[in-house]
């Protein structure tokens, strides 16, 4: 709320604003390049750019008041979209909750392309969801599939990764084929078990409700009334993509992530996920969400060390693109 100029701030909320020892408002502060005052709950904004910074308060006010957890990815979040003139589209609601956690965490976008990514999966008969590190790809995707369950909207979910090291190194594992390839689905358990709870997973997966498989594991199967997660697909090849996108029967929903950085596929082995998203990107009933290193929502570390390698792989980029240009050029004389 603005009034002279100042903003009133909600007692309650005037702490998780200002964060802990004033780090919230340095960070506005540095960015805007404002003085931000405060006097017993009016908070005066000085400065060329107060407006902005102003606006950027006045979302931290409404996320705060939704019960959301402001931290230095939240901030930094709200300033970049601020910059780039996107922070209009940001809009906190309860309704955008997909799950709540067993500790009682509300499951929500926390930014606009993981909201878009939401409505694509909400609307989408299959959504392919690429991007980095920390973007929410799989977690909003197993919090989707679960609250299909819980409506009743599909009778299963199955999740899936490729186990890219079978073969060899997969047989001197100890324990039988399942205990060999858990290792590679374990990311897949511990979301399940945060959101759904361990007793009710071990539950359905005894009714054989939830099923957590390696991809081979679907080879000549139809997947009927399924919600069904496709897990690091960049580690899939053009022919295992094929083979799991012709499973999906009547009823069902599948999700696809992965991030097309790291492909651990051998060799010069082509990556299934980059191969079908060329192929499919036109086609009715297919969502693609293509999320960037602004909707990395862990430690806002991870933000810049993507940031760091994305910068490195464009230097890359333009060396190869000057060494083209300079060979043509020397065949031409």
């Amino acid at each position: 709320m603005q009034e002279n100029g100042q903003t009133l701030f909600p007692g309650d909320f005037l702490p998780e604003i200002f964060g802990r020892l004033d780090e919230n408002i340095i960070k506005i502060e540095k960015a805007f390049g404002v003085n931000i005052i405060n006097r017993s709950g009016k908070v005066s904004v000085i400065g060329d750019n107060a407006e902005f910074a102003l606006e950027v308060l006045k979302k931290m006010i409404n996320i705060a008041s939704n019960g959301e957890e402001i931290n230095e990815s939240t901030v930094n979040y709200l300033i970049d979209s601020m910059q780039d003139g996107t922070i209009s589209q940001i809009d906190s609601k309860q309704s955008d909750i997909v799950a709540v956690t067993t500790s009682g965490k509300a499951i929500k976008p926390k930014t606009i392309g993981q909201k878009k990514y939401i409505e694509q999966m909400k609307k989408e008969t299959i959504v392919f969801s690429v991007g980095p590190a920390g973007t929410g790809k799989t977690y909003l995707a197993m919090a989707m599939a679960i609250n299909a369950f819980k409506k009743g909207d599909v009778a299963r979910i199955i999740l899936t990764r490729p186990a890219i090291e079978a073969g060899e190194k997969l047989g001197f594992l100890p324990g039988d084929l399942q205990q060999k390839v858990d290792p590679y689905l374990r990311p897949l358990y511990d979301a399940l078990f945060e959101i759904m709870g361990s007793d009710a997973f071990q539950r359905n997966m005894e009714k054989g409700a939830i099923e957590v498989a390696p991809l081979a594991y679907m080879r000549g199967r139809t997947l009927d009334n399924s919600f069904i997660v496709l897990d690091e697909a960049q580690n899939t090849t053009p022919e295992q993509m094929k083979m799991f996108l012709t499973r999906i029967g009547f009823g069902s929903k599948a999700v696809v992530t992965g991030d097309i950085t790291q492909i651990d596929l051998p060799g010069n082995t082509a990556s299934g996920l980059k191969d079908v998203l060329n192929i499919l990107d036109d086609v009715e009933g297919i969502g693609i969400s293509m999320l960037t290193n602004k909707d990395v929502v862990r430690h806002p570390l991870v933000q810049r060390i993507i940031k760091a390698y994305e910068k490195r792989e464009k230097r890359e980029e333009y060396k190869d693109k000057r060494k083209i240009r300079l060979t043509k050029g020397r065949g031409r004389k």
